[in-house]
C-alpha cells in the first residue's frame, strides 16, 4: 500500500476512531481537537471515549510512531516535516431547536484547514452533514485560500456504529466517496486501499444523502417493530415471533426488527430530525420521519405504563433500573431512552436505585435524584420492580435466584427481550416483556 501523511480534525467517536484505524493500516496520522483536557488524555495513552479495542490500538500505533495528537489544525497539517494531504473532517454537527443541523464547527475548521493549505489538498468531510454543505465548504475554503492553492472536497460518511466501531471502519460494509475529480478520487482509494470492501464512487450530494438516508431507514425499522410491538400486545401476540418470521424474507432481512425502548444515542435522533428539515427546506415534507420520532419518544413510556399495571400507586415504590446507556458496549448517555424514562418516574415519586456496567461516571453528571448502585445485586435489593433498560450480556448471567430474594415484590420489566422469561417464571418472577404475551 502507499501511506499518507493525514490529518484528522476532531477527536470524539468518529475522528478518533478513524484516524486510530487509518494509523493501524499504516498511515501517519495526526488527530487534532480544541479541547485540551482531550488531547492530555490521548498523549497519555487514554481514550476519552469507551468503545472495545480502542484504547489499545491507539498505544500500539503511538509506539509505532505512526498516531500523534495536537490542539493545533496548521501543526497537524505540518506535522514534523511531513505534509498532510488529506484532511479530514470529523467534527460535531449538534441539532439546533428546529432540528437543522449547526454547521459552525465546520466552517471554523474549513477555515483553518484552508489557511493552512500550502499545496493540493483533499478535505474530507467525514462529519455527517446535509447535502449541500460540500459546497459551503468549497466556497469557504475559496474566500480563505487567496494563495490560489488547489483543493477538492470529498464526501465520505461514516457509518460506524459504537460499541462495534473499530471492527466497522476496518470490516465495514462499504466505503462511499463523493468526490468531483479523479484526482481526488485517486488520493481516497490509495488511503482505503487496505480495506476490503465494495467501494462505492459517487457525486458529493449523492453520498452526503446516502448517510442520512442511511439511519433514517434504520430508525424506521426500530419504529415500526415498536409501533408492532404495541399491536402484539393489544391482541396477545408475540412480537419476537412476528419479527422472526418477517425477517426470513430476504427483502426485509433481520437486522433492526427487535422491539424494545426506542433508539437513542446521538446519531439517529439527530440524523432524523436533520434529514426531515433538510426535506422541507427544499419542499418536501418528509411525514414518514416524524411519525418514526413520535414513535419513538412514545415506546419510552412502556416502563412507566407496565409499572403501573404491575404496582398500581407509585409514589414511595422502589425501582431498580439495569442500564443506563443507550446501548451495550458504550457509556454514551446521549438521547438514552433511561434519561427519560427515570424523568418520568421521578416525576411520580418513584425512589429509583441503578446500574451500568460502564457508563456510570457519566451517567452522574447526567441524572440527579436517584441511588448509583456498586452493582446489579445492590440496585434490587428492597425493589419492587426491577427494570431492565440497556440489554448488556451480563444481565443475562445474573444470579436470579439471588436476585429474588432480595427485592421487595419479584416483578422484572424486560425492556429490551433479552431474558429467558419463561425460566424467570418458574423462578417465581412476574415478567412482561415488549410485545409479548405474559
Amino acid at each position: 500500500m502507499k501511506s499518507h501523511d493525514i490529518c484528522v480534525v476532531g477527536c470524539g467517536y468518529v475522528g478518533l476512531v478513524t484516524g486510530t484505524c487509518l494509523a493501524d493500516l499504516g498511515h501517519r496520522v495526526v488527530c487534532v481537537d480544541s479541547d485540551p483536557s482531550k488531547i492530555k488524555t490521548l498523549l497519555a495513552g487514554r481514550s476519552p471515549i469507551y468503545e472495545p479495542g480502542l484504547e489499545p490500538m491507539i498505544r500500539k500505533n503511538m509506539k509505532a510512531r505512526r498516531l500523534f495528537f495536537t490542539d493545533s489544525i496548521a501543526k497537524g497539517m505540518h506535522w514534523r516535516g511531513g505534509r498532510a494531504q488529506v484532511v479530514f473532517i470529523a467534527v460535531g454537527t449538534p441539532p439546533r431547536a428546529d432540528g437543522s443541523a449547526d454547521l459552525s464547527f465546520v466552517e471554523t475548521v474549513t477555515t483553518e484547514i484552508a489557511k493552512a493549505m500550502t499545496d493540493y489538498t483533499v478535505i474530507v468531510d467525514k462529519s455527517t452533514v446535509p447535502v449541500e454543505t460540500g459546497d459551503k465548504v468549497s466556497k469557504t475554503v475559496a474566500r480563505v485560500n487567496r494563495k490560489g492553492v488547489p483543493y477538492d472536497v470529498v464526501s465520505n460518511p461514516e457509518f460506524l456504529a459504537e460499541g462495534t466501531a473499530v471492527e466497522d471502519t476496518l470490516h465495514p460494509d462499504r466505503i462511499v466517496i463523493g468526490v468531483a475529480s479523479t484526482r481526488a478520487e485517486r488520493l481516497v482509494r490509495e488511503v482505503y486501499a487496505p480495506i476490503k470492501a465494495p467501494l462505492l464512487v459517487t457525486d458529493v450530494k449523492s453520498a452526503e444523502i446516502i448517510k442520512h438516508a442511511s439511519n433514517s431507514l434504520l430508525a424506521t425499522k426500530i419504529s415500526f417493530m415498536n409501533a408492532v410491538s404495541r399491536v402484539c400486545e393489544a391482541v396477545g401476540a408475540d412480537v419476537d415471533l412476528v419479527a422472526k418470521g418477517m425477517g426470513l424474507d430476504r427483502r426485509i432481512g433481520h437486522h433492526f426488527l427487535r422491539a424494545g425502548l426506542g433508539f437513542g444515542g446521538f446519531c439517529f435522533p439527530k440524523d432524523l430530525e436533520a434529514f426531515y428539515w433538510i426535506s422541507k427546506d427544499k419542499g418536501y415534507d418528509f411525514k414518514i420521519l416524524k411519525a418514526v420520532i413520535e414513535v419513538n419518544e412514545t415506546q419510552r413510556d412502556w416502563v412507566l405504563r407496565k409499572v403501573e399495571e404491575e404496582l398500581w400507586n407509585l409514589e414511595g415504590k422502589r425501582i431498580a433500573l439495569l442500564g443506563l446507556a443507550f446501548k451495550p458496549n458504550t457509556d454514551d448517555m446521549r438521547y438514552a431512552p433511561s434519561v427519560f424514562i427515570i424523568n418520568k418516574l421521578l416525576e411520580r415519586k418513584v425512589k429509583i436505585s441503578a446500574f451500568d456496567p460502564v457508563a456510570m461516571a457519566k451517567a452522574r453528571k447526567e441524572i440527579r435524584g436517584i441511588a448509583f448502585a456498586k452493582d446489579a445485586y445492590a440496585a434490587a435489593k428492597d425493589a419492587d420492580c426491577l427494570a431492565v433498560i440497556t440489554e448488556w450480556p451480563e444481565f443475562t448471567k445474573l444470579d436470579f435466584k439471588k436476585i429474588h430474594g432480595l427485592m421487595r415484590t419479584p416483578v422484572i420489566l424486560d425492556g429490551r427481550n433479552c431474558l429467558d422469561a419463561k425460566a424467570l417464571r418458574k423462578q417465581g418472577f412476574i415478567v412482561r416483556q415488549v410485545g409479548r404475551p405474559g
